[in-house]
């Protein structure tokens, strides 16, 4: 019998292994940057919840739609002014292009960064008000003395106050959950910094923002569960001060006395905007007559492409354009209440309800005004109207919303450790039943 050497086991690596061969010397490969910067933007994108995307979505949506239709808005006044028809529609679009990032930016932060900086930010909010009242820097549009420009910059403080006033807001209120019951509590943080903050814009005479600071406020209060009549105070002083604030002017005495009689007649100056608004609405008919036909914003519309951007939607895109625009905020409704069901932070959920507020129900402030179901108030359409203060602000709050819906809220289970027990325990109960 004869007996052959065994023959060495072959590894993975000896049989992936082939003898060598002399091989021509290759060039060395450039790492390709390409798959590295597709890594990054799905870093930026990256998300474990659905709702994360329904409001991402519904954003994106509504800012490339709001610069459609400021293109199309601002094309007459750009021509006229600057001898070019893009001119609003690239200002706009860079505001878009810088907003859009701060929003992913903000997205990323942690719950811990909002309320860190929460108290800084308001104290900057302010100190950028109180800009407006400085010669040289401050100046008025429209009667309302509430811009800024520094150099060629111009910028709007009332709408940074908007978002630190859901952040201060919010954690005052979260750090107060267990105070509520106590109004007195209450009044010392809120009231003095609430009340500078609107107050400053009102002295400006910028009715209309008022109005959306103070829906901010009491919306955040009343997600927060504030007892009702721990509120009816401070609306029933709020609405006073509004009433002596809208007939302080004579131009507002004369919105509100032709809003209050219907507005009949077109050549009243006072209903000029809502009149030929309502052309715009009725000529669109169902259809609409074509994105870029609109004959009203030929100079008949005064802020065609600002505050009344919805009437020229209602002309050129019909009741359709009209009812995509309503069914859009409808969306971004539905993705904000999810998330505040699904969160467990008090922190996140008021926050995210004052940022609700702010822009569903600037919105609805907005068509209301076009509809005449409201006298004219200067609210823009958040993320469609022309405005860059308004767009960055905006874009922001919504990232500081998708901050809180970025992860999955942890389920609560019981530990491995304690497990055991809880079964003992459980054991225990069920064989003293059996011996009862």
């Amino acid at each position: 019998m004869t007996t052959s050497i065994p023959r060495p086991r072959r590894t993975p690596e000896s049989a992936g292994s082939r003898p060598s061969q002399p091989s021509a010397p290759t060039e060395r490969r450039q790492p390709s940057s390409g798959p590295a910067a597709m890594v990054r933007v799905k870093k930026i994108f990256a998300a474990e919840t659905g709702n994360y995307f329904l409001v991402l979505g519904a954003t994106l949506f509504l800012v490339v739609f709001g610069l459609i239709m400021v293109l199309s808005s601002s094309a007459v006044e750009s021509l006229t002014e600057t001898g070019g028809s893009f001119a609003g529609f690239i200002r706009q679009g860079l505001f878009a292009i810088v907003g859009l990032p701060l929003m992913l930016f903000a997205a990323r932060m942690p719950a811990v960064f909002w309320k860190k900086w929460a108290g800084i930010l308001m104290i900057a909010a302010i100190g950028l008000q109180l800009l407006v009242f400085l010669p040289g820097i401050g100046f008025a549009v429209g009667g309302n003395r509430n811009w800024i420009h520094i150099g060629s910059f111009t910028a709007q403080p009332s709408e940074l106050i908007k978002v630190a006033l859901v952040v201060w807001v919010s954690l005052t209120l979260a750090k107060k959950r267990d105070s509520f019951d106590n109004w007195r509590a209450l009044i010392v943080p809120l009231v003095p910094v609430v009340g500078a903050a609107i107050g400053l814009v009102l002295l400006g005479g910028d009715l209309g923002t008022v109005i959306i600071l103070a829906a901010i406020v009491f919306g955040a209060l009343f997600f927060a569960g504030i007892k009702l009549r721990f509120l009816a105070v401070p609306v029933i002083v709020l609405g006073f001060m509004g009433l002596v604030a809208a007939f302080a002017t004579g131009s507002r005495q004369d919105r509100i006395g032709s809003f209050l009689d219907g507005c009949k007649s077109d050549a009243a100056q006072a209903c000029w905007q809502t009149v030929h608004g309502w052309w715009a609405l009725a000529s669109g008919g169902f259809f609409g007559v074509g994105l870029g036909n609109s004959k009203l914003k030929w100079s008949w519309i005064p802020e065609a492409d600002n505050d009344f951007i919805f009437a020229v939607i209602g002309e050129e895109l019909g009741l359709l354009g009209a009812i995509l625009v309503l069914a859009l905020f409808i969306v971004l409704t539905i993705g904000f209440v999810r998330i505040i069901r699904v969160n467990r932070d008090p922190f996140a959920k008021v926050a995210v309800s004052a940022v609700m507020v702010w822009i569903i129900g600037q919105a609805f402030i907005n068509i209301a005004v076009v509809l005449g179901i409201l006298p004219v108030l200067g609210v823009p359409l958040p993320l469609i109207s022309a405005g860059g203060s308004s767009l960055v602000t905006t874009l922001i709050a919504i990232g500081i919303v998708l901050s809180f819906a970025r992860h999955a809220p942890e389920r609560t289970t019981v530990p491995a450790s304690r497990a055991p027990s809880v079964r003992t325990a459980d054991a225990r109960r069920a064989s003293s039943g059996r011996q009862r």
